[in-house]
């Protein structure tokens, strides 16, 4: 009986330092670090909603969203800031390092978070809604969107206890705060210059949650585990620069036209579908404008009248002012970064442009140019009469004999000119005012 008491003893304090065990396991979770250097696009959306499903899935203490970023696409913005409300794990938005900024769409991000951060020398807010490059709306769509955009701010900042009418301010008047401005009008949570100060600032913070729960922050001690981008993701996300997806596709396009004037290479061609679906996949991720589209194809089929009539450069040049403004019009996105750049446009536009022009130039010369190898190249020399031609007799060109009619009678020596080629005879026509010549064989 006593040994049995025993057992149960060790058995029930096994278990209590298995149970402290985990709990501190569980206090002292890592901290998941997603870091967004770039503009809010779909890959961005779809990076942030994977690190923190990670987070999740290991009980992680909370995400840390690394931000600077100029703004982005509304669309991919709703989809972060959905999946960062319903997170089940705390998520902190911290803007850095100094110098960083959360601009239009990462304003609207820093305020849906749990807890909201700035580095020192960081700003945020000039969350106003614009339509993409730069165009104008009228005042009836331009309130619309003004105030839908307003509730949905406030529609989480509420809920965060932050301010709310200063919030809606860099909606409605475009404002940007610096971090010590965000911190007075209680737009953030903390001001820290570096992560660990951050995390240390946090450590035994009891937050609300957006579900109304509370939670208490244990992050002094704990290990901040980075999440990278999968392949997929940096490729597709160096790919979403609109100028490297333009570039991509001009480059494929030429390599393509490549193909077609020279059949059989094969590589070229190879290599312009790559490129050019490449490019395709990437502009499908983007706002594009399709009556922008039709001027691009419009400039390619001026490039191809170009070189079926040789309109000496005529056509070229309205091909290539076509792509620029294709180019320049091309995305339709709602800040700078998220357009094609006219630098772009320029470097690209012309000098694919010239290329054509070029390679139909030399086309042209080459179609031109009379044919000097083969049975063809003879039509056009002169040849010297070995026998009389009455009609049929003889003729010497190029080192060889030849059978040869005229249809006029010529004299052995006679200088005649090759007017056609019959198999393996020749016609050929007295040179006019020639005289005759000692044959060139006996």
């Amino acid at each position: 009986m006593k040994s049995a008491t025993q057992i149960a003893r060790t058995l029930g304090l096994s278990a209590l330092l298995i149970g402290l065990a985990a709990a501190s396991i569980s206090a002292r979770a890592d901290v998941v670090k997603v870091v967004v250097n770039d503009t809010i696009n779909p890959i961005t959306a779809e990076y942030i909603a994977r690190g923190i499903d990670n987070a999740a899935q290991n009980h992680a203490q909370a995400v840390l969203i690394e931000l600077r970023t100029p703004g982005g696409l509304v669309d991919s913005t709703r989809e972060i800031i959905s999946k960062i409300l319903g997170s089940p794990v705390p998520v902190i938005v911290y803007v850095a390092p100094s110098g960083s900024r959360a601009g239009s769409a990462g304003f609207y991000i820093l305020e849906s978070a749990d807890i909201a951060a700035m580095a020192p020398g960081t700003n945020a807010g000039s969350a106003h809604p614009v339509l993409g490059s730069g165009a104008t709306m009228d005042p009836v769509m331009k309130e619309k969107l003004e105030n839908d955009s307003a509730a949905f701010m406030r529609s989480f900042v509420s809920k965060r206890g932050r301010n709310v009418d200063v919030a809606e301010s860099a909606v409605r008047q475009s404002k940007s705060f610096t971090e010590q401005e965000a911190l007075n009008q209680k737009l953030i949570d903390v001001i820290a210059p570096s992560e660990q100060d951050l995390l240390k600032q946090l450590d035994g913070r009891q937050i609300k949650r957006f579900d109304g729960t509370t939670f208490t922050l244990h992050t002094n001690a704990v290990h901040v585990v980075s999440y990278p981008m999968t392949l997929k993701e940096h490729i597709l996300g160096f790919l979403m620069d609109p100028n490297i997806a333009f570039l991509i596709l001009i480059i494929g396009a030429l390599a393509i036209y490549a193909e077609f004037n020279t059949p059989g290479a094969v590589v070229p061609g190879v290599v312009g579908v790559i490129f050019v679906v490449l490019a395709l996949v990437a502009l499908n991720l983007l706002p594009i404008r399709f009556a922008a589209v039709a001027l691009l194809i419009v400039s390619f089929i001026l490039f191809g009248l170009e070189a079926k009539f040789n309109a000496h450069g005529a056509l070229g040049l309205g091909g290539t002012v076509m792509m620029i403004l294709g180019a320049l019009l091309l995305v339709d996105g709602p800040i700078p970064e998220m357009r094609i750049h006219l630098l772009t446009a320029l470097a690209v536009s012309i000098p694919f442009g010239a290329i054509t022009i070029f390679l139909v130039s030399i086309a042209v010369r080459a179609r031109r140019n009379k044919v000097v190898t083969g049975i063809s190249g003879l039509i056009g020399e002169t040849a010297i009469a070995q026998t009389p031609l009455t009609p049929n007799g003889k003729v010497f060109l190029n080192g060889e004999l030849w059978d040869a009619k005229s249809p006029t009678t010529a004299p052995a020596g006679t200088p005649v000119v090759v007017k056609a080629v019959n198999g393996f005879q020749l016609t050929v026509e007295p040179v006019s005012g020639s005289a005759s010549v000692p044959s060139a064989v006996s």
